[in-house]
């Protein structure tokens, strides 16, 4: 069971001066990134590029304080861009901080409730299936600002505003064009060469020098909001009816979700990064925290952004003290040199989106799903064009109901459900991996893993999170599979990174005992042909045999 306690307490017994120094630098770092990420999103959105600075500073503030994972990065991210901007045009700003003020308690309940494990067994085609839906409306959303198209009153639907953007393709600014064009290969180059240059403050900085030296007429942030205000945000509590809370309770438990999924997949892949293991219950009441108290101070829904967390790590953070020092460097820039902010294209702007959009997409993921069983194909497509072309609130709905049903259907079909030698729970330091039979004589060097009955979407986090904590000394893992009868999408994808985990390790993996149906499922998604044929074995006394002969190990008899 998660801990309640911040990771901040926990790190500081054992805090060096060494690690301030490396922390100060990343946060520093990461709220040069953070700054004009958080501006676009808030543009983007419909709101003022001051709120996105608010929600940055506070979100990244509370997390850090608060959260149950030591690098983690807290602030605006695109997932919120498509509820967020429905609400304020439908529901004005009042109805979105009514919204993400539910979301944040709703979050900080689950959290005490200690429900913070049920996110991660949200189906795998689901959580692909919004993000690459919101990044099309994302990228779709920036069209009129990346063409200088100059265009009022674009329509929210997605056929509609594409309608409108070819009826007016004679519109498009050139001097906008060039200024996106330019800001957009910043954005995709300078990375491959230099990781540590924040590129989108390097496209800003180039597409403002070039307004200015070649005198180029493009929209900016102050022809658009006008002169911005460098005050700190004052809190404001709206007016809250029943009819309120009842009209605004779908969009709240939307921003509740996505904030609960994306902070917690952050929180997993830093995991992975830096060794460690985040408390996923503390992390979903650090993020509802973060969410009342942005709300409160005109901000934008909070979450973990997978993107500066990964940031923080490569530039040397490893304890929450990075995220307070992002959100005071941020604060410092808000009174000090917000009136600069001005002067940044909205091209630009519409590039770092465009790019936001693109590493939501994960298209090649996208393109692996559309190889998996037909009901996970279902649901995939089902919830990524009602995210297009509907809304996101009934995409996450309709998603769910369908993976539940279907889970039920193959639930039905199987009569023993179980994980065997992989159930643990968070921050259980006794805790001891068994190894399938004492009957094989084995030194350190292997390890043996058995799973028994269907590997689905909840047998997948506990696999992986397995697979992560292997010791240094492992040198071969044999995973057992005999008694699989079947693999869903979200298991083929775990399976297929974890071989990339294991081949990062130089952990050799032997398959043995792969029935028709998981056998056809991992060579469709090329699985076995990274495996290598060779390394599959029909049972166990094989795949013993030939992890001994690879270590020089003589076999002891039984």
């Amino acid at each position: 069971m998660s801990k309640l306690k911040p990771k901040l307490f926990s790190v500081l017994k054992t805090y060096t001066k060494e690690q301030f120094f490396k922390d100060v630098f990343s946060g520093i770092i990461v709220a040069i990134i953070a700054l004009p990420l958080s501006i676009a999103l808030a543009i983007a959105s419909g709101a003022t590029p001051e709120v996105g600075i608010y929600t940055a500073i506070i979100g990244g503030f509370f997390v850090s304080l608060l959260g149950g994972s030591r690098v983690q990065i807290a602030g605006p991210t695109g997932a919120f861009m498509v509820i967020v901007f429905s609400v304020i045009s439908t529901k004005g700003f009042d109805g979105l901080i009514i919204a993400t003020l539910m979301a944040g308690f709703i979050l900080v309940i689950l959290g005490f409730f200690r429900l913070g494990s049920l996110v991660k067994f949200i189906p795998y085609p689901i959580i692909t299936g919004f993000t690459s839906g919101i990044a099309l409306v994302i990228f779709s959303s920036q069209v009129n600002d990346f063409f200088g198209m100059n265009l009022t009153n674009v329509p929210v639907e997605f056929l509609s505003k594409w309608e409108m953007y070819f009826n007016n393709i004679s519109n498009i600014d050139f001097s906008s064009l060039l200024i996106g064009v330019v800001s957009l290969l910043i954005l995709i180059v300078l990375p491959k060469y230099n990781k540590k240059v924040p590129a989108a403050l390097v496209a800003i900085i180039v597409s403002v020098l070039m307004i200015f030296i070649f005198n180029i007429e493009v929209a900016t942030v102050y022809s658009k909001f006008g002169e911005l205000s460098s005050s700190l945000p004052k809190i404001h509590f709206p007016k809250i009816t029943i009819f309120k809370i009842k009209d605004l309770i779908g969009p709240a438990i939307a921003i509740a979700f996505l904030g609960a999924v994306e902070s917690l997949l952050s929180a997993v892949v830093s995991d992975g990064m830096i060794g460690s293991k985040h408390r996923s219950d503390m992390e979903l009441i650090a993020q509802g925290t973060a969410n009342v108290f942005s709300s409160l101070f005109g901000g934008l829904p909070v979450t973990g952004a997978i993107a500066r967390t990964v940031a923080n790590i490569k530039n040397g953070g490893r304890t929450p003290v990075a995220g307070i020092v992002h959100s005071l460097t941020l604060l410092l820039i808000l009174v000090s040199l917000m009136p600069l902010v001005g002067y940044i294209p909205l091209p630009s702007l519409a590039a770092i989106l465009f790019i936001v959009a693109y590493n939501m997409s994960e298209w090649r993921k996208f393109k692996m799903l559309l190889k998996s069983p037909k009901s996970d194909i279902i649901v995939l497509l089902t919830t990524f064009l009602l995210t297009v072309f509907f809304d996101l609130v009934l995409a996450i709905e309709v998603g769910l109901l369908l993976s539940v049903l279907l889970f039920m259907k193959r639930m039905s079909e199987v009569s023993d459900i179980s994980v065997k030698n992989l159930d643990f729970a968070e921050d259980e330091d006794d805790f001891l991996y068994t190894s399938l039979t004492k009957k094989y004589d084995l030194s350190e060097a292997i390890k043996m893993y058995q799973i028994n009955g269907p590997f689905f979407f909840g047998a997948a986090y506990k696999f992986v999170e397995a697979i992560s904590l292997l010791g240094k000394d492992t040198k071969v893992l044999i995973i057992g599979m005999k008694h699989i009868p079947a693999l869903d999408a979200t298991a083929i994808h775990t399976f297929k990174e974890t071989v990339k985990l294991l081949e990062a390790k130089d952990v050799k993996l032997l398959v043995t005992g792969l029935s028709r149906q998981p056998y056809k499922a991992l060579e469709k998604a090329d699985v076995i042909n990274i495996i290598g044929e060779e390394n599959i074995f029909s049972n166990i006394k094989e795949a013993v045999k030939k992890a001994k002969n690879e270590l020089h190990i003589i076999e002891i008899k039984s």
